[in-house]
């Protein structure tokens, strides 16, 4: 199935995967691999967001049980737009959703996220940014960027849609570095005051700390290859002491885009 994670390549690469996510050392990533895993309830946190002619209703909720280590589960809560996109991130933090013809995307930081005139503000430090880029309108072009990258398999795709005067980029950032997990999903870490996929066609932009993630390409089975509907990004900035959560929080975001079908 092409969503199918694959889970075998995962467990033999996930001391290399911790230690890309959090920045640290391959010693942390080994114990990471190895913590108990548990369904824990953590509280339920719903974030408006602003649509293209409307500001849609914040989601209900008191908590939600999720897959995670009880030590992380103490330190984070369940977050989820009105688009109904959902992440994981520290507890107490601010949240808004934006959606349009591209697709959807999620902010969350310890500031509160304010919409003005010139964007999105509160995101400058610690950060989380959650986009579900659609390929059914004009999102195409950006998964099609993305597909060039780092998604080498579907590249026809790119070349397909890809009707700018300008050349298609080829291969992966320069300074970003990629562990795969199959054809369809890499685990990546931008570098401090770097372009990459990071920050790619993002309000995160780029400050003095790194920033990791995944990008996942989702496609529907009963799509032949080179028909790419959705692609999820994940963007996670986090300062040293709060670094230790970001494998927890891919994970969560790489589980739940195996489960969530798309329309």
């Amino acid at each position: 199935m092409a969503r199918a994670l694959a889970w075998g390549f995962f467990v033999s690469t996930m001391g290399a995967v911790a230690a890309l996510l959090c920045g640290c050392a391959p010693a942390y990533g080994q114990s990471t691999a190895t913590r108990s895993v548990t369904g824990v309830s953590i509280p339920f946190v719903g974030c408006p967001s602003f649509g293209q002619v409307e500001v849609l209703e914040a989601p209900k909720g008191t908590s939600e049980t999720v897959a995670i280590g009880a030590q992380d589960g103490k330190a984070l809560a369940y977050y989820k737009s009105a688009d109904g996109i959902t992440v994981l991130a520290p507890r107490g933090w601010y949240c808004q959703g934006a959606s349009g013809s591209g697709g959807a995307a999620l902010f969350l930081g310890p500031k509160p996220v304010v919409h003005s005139s010139s964007g999105w503000e509160g995101l400058g430090g610690a950060a989380i940014e959650v986009n579900d880029i659609s390929g059914e309108n004009s999102g195409r072009y950006e998964i099609a960027e993305l597909v060039a990258r780092v998604f080498p398999a579907y590249r026809s795709f790119a070349r397909r849609v890809w009707d700018f005067d300008s050349a298609l980029p080829s291969g992966p950032y320069p300074k970003d570095a990629l562990v795969y997990r199959g054809k369809t999903v890499v685990d990546y870490r931008t570098p401090a005051q770097t372009e990459g996929l990071g920050n790619f066609h993002s309000w995160i932009g780029k400050n003095d700390l790194p920033i990791a993630g995944t990008a996942i390409l989702l496609m529907e089975p009963t799509h032949h290859v080179g028909d790419v509907p959705h692609l999820l990004l994940l963007s996670v900035r986090f300062s040293p002491d709060l670094s230790r959560l970001v494998p927890t929080i891919v994970r969560y975001v790489e589980r739940e885009a195996v489960a969530a079908p798309r329309k």
